[in-house]
């Protein structure tokens, strides 16, 4: 049975995407912890992170990593918080996101009702944001 995610990224249930290569998505959290939340799914349904090959870890992280440097920039936070909790959905993901406190780090604190239009307008802020620092080859069409 297909998870949540996999619903999402074959176009099943709508998501906001910033991110899509041969590997993995990225697409904003639907309970964000700040604005530009966003998590980077492999498009295989892989449990958790350590059921996943060495070379997925890896480019999820540097997917993350990627989205996370434009995460500071485009919405000026202090740093970048990278989670993998895995206890919400039964399919790897990773979360990051931009943070200014430890306090950030908290998916308690995860919004749970964001306005569509800012959620939207955060999407359109971190691709256009991955296209200004040369990601556009795995920047969704607006």
């Amino acid at each position: 049975m297909s998870t949540l995610f996999t619903k999402i990224i074959n176009g099943e249930i709508p998501g906001r995407f910033v991110w899509s290569d041969a590997q993995c998505v990225g697409f904003l959290s639907i309970g964000p912890l700040s604005d530009g939340h966003t998590l980077v799914v492999p498009r295989a349904e892989i449990n958790e992170f350590t059921d996943a090959p060495d070379e997925l870890v890896s480019h999820l992280t540097l997917v993350a990593t990627k989205i996370g440097r434009t995460q500071k920039r485009v919405f000026n936070s202090a740093r970048a918080g990278l989670m993998i909790a895995g206890f919400e959905v039964p399919h790897l993901h990773v979360h990051v996101w931009p943070t200014n406190s430890l306090a950030d780090f908290d998916l308690a604190n995860a919004a749970v009702n964001p306005d569509p239009a800012q959620m939207d307008a955060n999407a359109q802020t971190l691709r256009d944001g991955l296209r200004a620092d040369g990601h556009s080859e795995f920047v969704p069409a607006d």
